[in-house]
């Protein structure tokens, strides 16, 4: 988004007067899906497009919402601040935010405008809720002086989510829009939150995420049914051998424990889950290793685990990573995200890009009748203040 003209839009929509501009970022996760809320380990990057807030402190006891994105705007008493409004208001998700300072007793004293824009591809599970929630956090903690840590101000967006949107989602989403950085991805252990900040080194080739045009829906009640299926599988096993999640299970330790796991899909759900844990530490090593062949064999293997146990991809996401697997020079492809639509995310060699993007695309339309649309992912830094 160019600066000049999202200055001139705030003055457009509120007047003139001094302003400040703060960006958070998407991710895509290069694999470690459906781990970040038990407990386990998850590898995204921050992306170079997210979410923009300009914000101005005004004498006035209310907050004015207005997005170049949504028509909906919004003004709120600083009364009105801790309860979320009807329907899936886009405004609940910043409003979440502000409602966690206001629960830590930081109440702003004073009221503001915010102008927000995206520039994440609505719908394509690149996280635009979490680099929403985290941009906001980002700003009001600057403009009102609040001085809270970055990790604070990460639960916080993770908070928001819950509570606001009804989401359940783990840490990893609104951690990399918090913790990016440029040309480096986080492994990110979701238990400890210990992480570690791994060089993306390619050599020849290119992150490629693919959209498929196919908008996911985590709010529809399929991910948090998947959250309460692994809650369900800890139950089952706790009997047998004392565990709080199932990172606590090591692919050894779940041979010998996945029958006592009575319902198959709750086992189904589980042993997605321990393998998945397995795979992003293994795929971490070989990418510090530089070997990218394994680490595109793991990227292959996640799709498949989380096409047949984790049941979260559909027809549309498997067309797509179907598809890059048939074309010479992808080193792996899978889908990225919560799943049930959204994007796929491929590491491709350079000289093989065009031949990608032609070959995927044209397959991709024959099976589905979408048109995808696919993205150089370039590496950025998380949460920041821009002027």
């Amino acid at each position: 988004m160019d600066i000049k003209i999202l200055k001139e839009k705030f003055v457009e929509k509120y007047g003139a007067g001094d302003a400040i501009g703060y960006f958070s970022p998407g991710r895509v996760n290069l694999i470690g899906e459906h781990t970040d809320y038990n407990g386990g380990y998850v590898f995204p990057c921050a992306l170079s497009f997210g979410a923009y807030c300009v914000i101005r402190k005004v004498n006035r006891p209310s907050f004015r919402f207005a997005s170049l994105n949504f028509e909906l705007e919004k003004e709120l008493s600083l009364t009105e601040l801790t309860t979320p409004l009807d329907g899936k208001a886009w405004v609940n998700y910043p409003l979440g935010v502000i409602a966690q300072f206001v629960k830590r007793c930081l109440t702003p004293d004073t009221g503001a405008d915010i102008l927000i824009y995206g520039d994440v591809p609505a719908g394509a599970g690149l996280s635009s809720s979490a680099a929403l929630e985290v941009v906001t956090a980002v700003a009001i903690n600057d403009v009102y002086g609040y001085n809270l840590p970055r990790l604070d101000l990460v639960k916080m967006s993770q908070k928001a989510e819950h509570e606001f949107a009804g989401v359940m989602c783990g840490i990893m989403d609104q951690f990399a829009s918090g913790f990016g950085a440029k040309d480096k991805a986080i492994f990110l252990n979701c238990d400890t939150l210990n992480y570690e900040l791994v060089p993306v080194v390619l050599k020849g080739a290119k992150i490629i995420v693919s959209n498929t045009h196919s908008p996911h829906k985590l709010d529809s009640g399929k991910y948090n049914e998947r959250v309460a299926q692994c809650k369900a599988a800890v139950e089952a096993i706790k009997p047998y051998k004392p565990i709080k999640q199932l990172a606590d299970l090591s692919v050894a330790d779940f041979k010998t424990v996945e029958a006592k796991i009575a319902d198959p899909v709750v086992r189904a759900r589980a042993r997605h889950v321990v393998t998945e844990i397995g795979r992003t530490t293994d795929a971490v090593t070989a990418l510090k290793a530089g070997d990218l062949e394994k680490f595109g064999q793991l990227m292959n293997a996640s799709h498949v685990s989380l096409r047949d146990d984790y049941e979260v991809t559909g027809p549309q996401l498997d067309a797509m990573a179907e598809a890059a697997w048939t074309v010479p020079g992808v080193i792996g492809s899978r889908m990225t995200g919560g799943g049930f639509g959204g994007c796929t995310v491929s590491i491709v060699k350079d000289e093989a890009i065009d031949n990608f993007k032609a070959i995927v695309g044209k397959e991709y339309e024959a099976k589905t009748g979408l048109k995808a649309e696919f993205y150089v992912a370039e590496i950025g830094d998380g949460g920041k203040r821009l002027f």
